[in-house]
């Protein structure tokens, strides 16, 4: 399996697509309760000032068949009336004014110079409280009588314009607390949706990091997520059991043929020590014997990797000091190093310990700097850094070689396979097919980096337990 290159994912919950469908449906959802609130506020706001105007249609109505009736002394005695009734706190408005305009009876003292819309007569009127007079809104209708005379019947609308400002308040409310709650909701349902996606992404990122058996876990709801988990798995299944069968294919090969090859090379070496071979002879015998010994290593590499990735491989897992490894690969590979002109540094104060088997790792490094060496051309640099990141040990390996190309950096991790820049030397392209596996065995992750220029492999282990 390819490792992918280093990322962090930071899936973040406000750029979510579910964030935004939530988003959306509150919106759409409070857009539904303000139209549903202001045909609630027009249709009560309406209907209490429909009432109030037909209260005073009512009362104009009464007073003009008084007047038919009985007079102006009738008309001018029931207003008086009603008049001293409703003191001191009433919202009823009379005024009665002969032909002239001055006022006969009335708990108003001048017609008011206003407007009139239809017959209607919107204006503030003063109220009696001594101690704090206040303009409150009025709303009267005037009637002419016969003779003349005119009549002017309203009421103070200060209750109905509370009762207004009482209701826009109490559908703000309701509005914002739609918008709370409904927000609150889509919070919890949205979470609920990401963390069942986060459980799949999660099991998708460690199967791409080489955990083949990993599956997604299946709830007993059967919901769409659990028939989407079951897919997945179902997927999964059949892309290991081809997985597994070209392995089987190329781990069967290089076992097949490695018995037959090492007979051959017994017999050339037989052939080389017991034969009086002339020159050109030994030298084309000798190339068949190295060919042999390149073919056997890489049929010994193909079983390693098969051996270390099936687990059937003994390990002797150990406390192990990554700067002591680091330091033993480094003095292996100097002599390389300094033939090429190469300066090799080992870097790094951290004195990290895993738990991991000292040949295995030490295969692996070596593989990595190989490479490093191999790459750098003459005069480059090559670093070997031990650091430790949040409790995770590090082991880099940065060169400034010619590097990978970021579409070649997952690539690299396959068997055999070999960038255009590497065609052309010597190598099988199993070397970081091999760190791959040994990382994975290890619970490690190998990454790639650039280098600007060259590139940097870091190994990176499990967080040391105290």
């Amino acid at each position: 399996m390819v490792p992918v290159t280093c990322y962090v994912n930071l899936t973040s919950f406000l750029r979510s697509s579910t964030f935004r469908i939530t988003l959306l449906y509150v919106a759409l959802f409070t857009a539904s309760v303000l139209v549903l609130f202001s045909f609630i506020y027009w249709s009560s706001v309406r209907y209490m000032a429909d009432q109030s105007d037909a209260a005073i249609r009512s009362e104009i109505h009464t007073l003009s068949e008084r007047y038919e009736n009985r007079g102006l002394p009738g008309l001018r005695h029931l207003i008086s009336d009603r008049i001293d009734r409703q003191q001191p706190t009433g919202t009823s408005i009379y005024l009665l004014t002969d032909p002239l305009g001055r006022v006969i009876v009335g708990n108003i003292n001048r017609w008011p110079k206003v407007p009139v819309q239809d017959g209607w007569l919107n204006f503030n009127l003063e109220t009696r409280d001594l101690d704090k007079p206040r303009l409150h809104p009025a709303r009267t209708r005037q009637f002419q009588l016969a003779g003349g005379f005119r009549l002017l019947v309203g009421q103070d609308i200060q209750e109905l314009n509370a009762a207004r400002l009482r209701i826009i308040t109490a559908l703000g409310w309701g509005v914002a607390l739609t918008l709370v709650l409904g927000l609150a909701g889509g919070f919890f349902i949205s979470r609920r949706m990401l963390t069942r996606i986060d459980i799949i992404n999660d099991t998708s990122q460690r199967i791409m990091a080489g955990d083949l058996n990993r599956r997604v876990p299946v709830g007993s709801r059967g919901d769409e997520f659990d028939q989407l988990s079951n897919n997945l798995n179902r997927m999964l299944d059949q892309i290991q059991e081809l997985l597994d069968g070209i392995r089987q294919v190329s781990d069967n090969i290089a076992h097949d043929l490695k018995t037959p090859l090492s007979r051959l090379r017994q017999r050339l070496e037989s052939l080389r020590e017991s034969s009086a071979l002339e020159s050109d002879q030994a030298r084309a015998l000798e190339q068949a014997i190295n060919e042999a010994d390149r073919l056997l290593g890489l049929f010994n590499a193909l079983l390693r990797i098969a051996r270390i990735e099936s687990e059937s491989i003994s390990t002797d897992v150990q406390p192990l000091a990554l700067s002591q490894l680091a330091t033993d690969v480094v003095e292996l590979y100097e002599p390389l190093a300094e033939e090429k002109h190469q300066k090799l540094k080992l870097l790094g104060g951290a004195q990290p310990v895993v738990h991991a088997d000292r040949d295995m790792l030490f295969q692996a490094l070596a593989n990595v700097l190989d490479n490093a060496v191999k790459y750098t051309p003459v005069g480059g640099i090559i670093e070997v850094n031990i650091s430790n990141h949040g409790g995770q040990p590090v082991l880099s390996v940065c060169d400034s070689g010619p590097g990978i190309a970021e579409a070649d950096q997952d690539k690299v991790f396959q068997r055999f396979y070999r960038g255009d820049a590497s065609r052309s030397s010597a190598g099988n392209g199993l070397g970081l097919s091999l760190v791959s596996a040994v990382t994975r065995h290890h619970g490690a992750q190998v990454c790639l980096a650039g280098n600007d220029p060259g590139l940097c492999v870091k190994l990176i282990f499990p967080q040391t337990q105290n």
